[in-house]
């Protein structure tokens, strides 16, 4: 049998389970040493199995791998089980610990007794088991059971595999309903996607559609209004006003509004969903979120309610103080800005850039910190808590870690009963923390401690749900900190009088500039110019008038993933140019991968430890082996062949893809066919994500939309509101 390449087309494998080498009973990953016909020599196969024991008879579908370390493997992507049928196999599987009661001795003996009957004994008179010398009552009792349990198992994973779901999902599927499964499934698929991780909606409805369940049954619309609002939340809402969530639900459910009405009553009267005014507006929310919201209003008013964590500090000496040590003048909004900070429980600092954030939360924490105050630094991502590392001289960590996230467990081991252990914490780039972070996040903050929270409000929301940091300012419940003066140094950048000119609305500066400067626009008449000019600025005009690494040190950033001049068609091209792939490549679920590659990581991976956003450098391809490792700011990860759904190349991405991040040189296409997303925070965060060089390439026209259009999407969230009642 020769090795073929990891790419290979699917192959079906059958035959005897020799051996099991490994199973691991959480996720049902197993290796297996197979009699396999066709093959003289033993198999290892790879898969899962939510059982497997020696002897059983097995069919697989997948590919072979030549693993370096194991040799040649089977790798599974079905993995079906059946009951042996010759007496050495079921001797093999009797004896093999399966079946409770039975080991090899008594293996030996029952197939002694009842050859190849012996299942159907056991299942249709069991009573005769008790011929088998030292078989007694209570023995076969174990056996009658432990049998019934080993097909009701097998007819689980038939019954989910004749239904298009995988073996690892299989396992997942039988890990959480036990027995149960078929039951469950059978009826009420949609319990899968509200019950297990990684299953959703779309999947379970497919599987709901196989059992034959009707497009109007209840059960289905029922679950279709949660999901409706699930997609409400990936564009960042906490819930829907009432009469957009049937509108939004009827086009995604293809089902009458009359239908949906019904179902959303019951959904409310289950408490799945919860029903509330938002302003004038009656909304429906997901209770979690609701809950969510609430909890954070809750958790900020006992966080304010405490006393200061640390002794009080003459202000006045303070000041002259941190201004000798930095050897900065404080002007006098940033003096205003530490003085309230070091006298409130809870304080926010926003601001666009050169306004001298850093400068003030640089002077609170080096005052704090000489007094001895236990301070903790936190962002929502790794690159924002590296930059905050970097701009304090302090370790600042991301809120996952900081929280210890316990992939086991799917939960923080950092909350209310095991708080964080500070007497400060700084939040920074809170614009980006979501609503269920955040509840998270202040659920672990001691009443003890104070809480600084710093971000800039003008800045994308979150691209999870809710608007935490403008919600917090909006309630006027916390003492707010806004600055808005360019300081004289910071004001000789281009980058940041045009970023304060589009936040103010009005059109940037965008004729050629005279000498050397940080901020260019560059015309491009329509898409395909637009297209050519980016890769050329990316390929050649930026590396060669600025030093800069194409790959390394310059980012596409664009309004929006489709269209031509889109981040999806661009990432094509720019790896076109900059990373044409050998022979050493993968292509998986429309991309190709290959050594250099810059890549993004699109979903959170807890056991990985890499999240939405991170961006690395793919190392290595090793088809041999069926994975590729990405370097993560000097953090290898490894990534199987079919983990590639989670990678994208990140040549260019979108703008709320890089929020939390800077890079050396930012490309924004800017062209009226963006225009769905051109916005002003939109075009805002762009421009403030380039630290020495911003180049904006398209049509005058679509910058003037863009500085304009302040309307963004409403985002329906309640925060603001609980935070208003919280006593001021």
């Amino acid at each position: 049998m020769t090795p073929q390449a990891a790419d290979s087309p699917t192959e079906v494998l059958a035959g005897l389970v020799e051996r099991v080498t490994f199973h691991n009973a959480e996720n049902g990953f197993c290796v297996l040493r197979v009699k396999a016909r066709g093959h003289r020599d033993l198999v290892t196969v790879v898969g899962h199995a939510a059982m497997i024991s020696a002897g059983e008879w097995v069919t697989a579908t997948g590919i072979w791998l030549n693993d370096r370390a194991h040799g040649l493997q089977f790798k599974t992507q079905f993995l079906k089980t059946h009951a042996p049928s010759t007496r050495e196999g079921i001797e093999k599987y009797l004896g093999s610990g399966m079946i409770r009661g039975i080991g090899p001795i008594y293996a030996r003996r029952l197939v002694g007794s009842f050859g190849t009957d012996v299942f159907d004994i056991i299942e249709a008179t069991p009573e005769r088991l008790r011929e088998v010398e030292g078989i007694g009552p209570v023995r076969a009792a174990k056996i009658t059971a432990g049998w019934a349990d080993q097909k009701v198992i097998r007819e689980i994973m038939v019954f989910l595999h004749q239904h298009g779901v995988g073996t690892a999902r299989a396992v997942r599927i039988f890990k959480t309903y036990g027995t149960d499964a078929v039951q469950v499934m059978s009826e009420n698929p949609y319990r899968l996607a509200m019950d297990i991780r990684g299953i959703g909606f779309r999947t379970a409805d497919m599987i709901a559609a196989k059992l034959g369940i009707e497009k109007t049954a209840m059960i289905r619309v029922r679950a279709g209004v949660s999901f409706a609002l699930s997609e409400a939340m990936g564009g960042g809402h906490c819930g829907l006003p009432r009469t957009e969530l049937v509108a939004l639900a009827e086009m995604l459910l293809e089902v009458p509004a009359r239908l949906i009405g019904s179902a959303l009553e019951k959904e409310l009267s289950e408490g799945t969903l919860t029903a509330d005014r938002v302003g004038d507006a009656d909304c429906v929310f997901l209770s979690g979120l609701y809950q969510a919201e609430r909890a954070i209003a809750e958790q900020l008013g006992r966080i304010r309610s405490g006393s200061l964590p640390w002794p009080e500090i003459d202000v006045d000496k303070a000041l002259p103080w941190i201004e000798q040590k930095t050897g900065l003048s404080l002007a006098a909004n940033q003096a205003e800005a530490v003085r309230l900070a070091l006298r409130s429980k809870v304080t926010v600092i926003t601001g666009g850039p050169g306004v001298g954030k850093t400068t003030i939360v640089n002077s609170i924490l080096r005052i704090l910190a000489a007094k001895a105050v236990k301070l903790l630094l936190c962002a929502p991502t790794g690159r924002a808590a590296k930059r905050m590392s970097e701009a304090t001289g302090m370790e600042a960590r991301t809120i996952h870690r900081l929280l210890e996230f316990d992939p086991k467990a799917f939960g923080f081991k950092r909350n209310d009963e095991n708080p964080l252990d500070c007497d400060l914490l700084v939040v920074d780039e809170s614009s980006m923390v979501d609503v269920l972070l955040m509840q998270s996040l202040m659920k672990a903050v001691p009443t003890a401690a104070a809480l600084l929270v710093v971000g800039d409000i003008d800045q994308l929301p979150s691209v999870g749900p809710g608007q935490v940091l403008a919600d917090i300012i909006g309630s006027g419940a916390v003492p707010v900190v806004r600055l808005t003066e360019v300081f004289r140094q910071a004001a000789l950048s281009k980058i940041i009088t045009t970023a304060h000119a589009i936040n103010a609305g009005r059109m940037p500066d965008l004729a050629p500039p005279d000498n050397e400067a940080d901020f260019y626009f560059v015309p491009a008449a329509d898409p395909d110019q637009a297209v050519a000019r980016v890769v050329e600025l990316v390929s050649k005009r930026i590396p060669r008038r600025f030093g800069l690494d194409p790959i390394r040190d310059i980012q596409v950033l664009c309004p929006m993933n489709r269209g031509g001049v889109g981040a999806r068609s661009l990432n094509i091209e720019l790896q076109a140019v900059l990373n044409p792939a050998g022979d050493r490549k993968v292509e998986r679920f429309g991309w190709t991968f290959a050594p250099g590659d810059k890549v993004m990581q699109i979903e959170n991976d807890y056991d990985k430890e890499v999240y939405n956003g991170d961006i690395g450098r793919v190392e290595n391809v090793d088809l041999d082996e069926g994975d590729l490792t990405v370097n993560f700011d000097g953090r290898t990860v490894a990534f199987a062949f079919g983990e590639l759904d989670t990678l994208v190349p990140a040549y260019a991405a979108t703008i709320h893809k890089s929020q939390g991040s800077e890079y050396p040189a930012v490309v924004i296409p800017v062209m009226t066919q963006h225009y769905a997303m051109l916005q002003r925070n939109l075009i805002y965060t762009g421009v403030t994500r380039g630290r020495k060089l911003v180049v904006l390439v398209g049509q005058k026209k679509a910058v003037a939309i863009a500085v304009r259009n302040i309307s963004g999407r409403r985002r329906w969230t309640k925060l603001d509101e609980w935070l208003a009642r919280k006593p001021q």
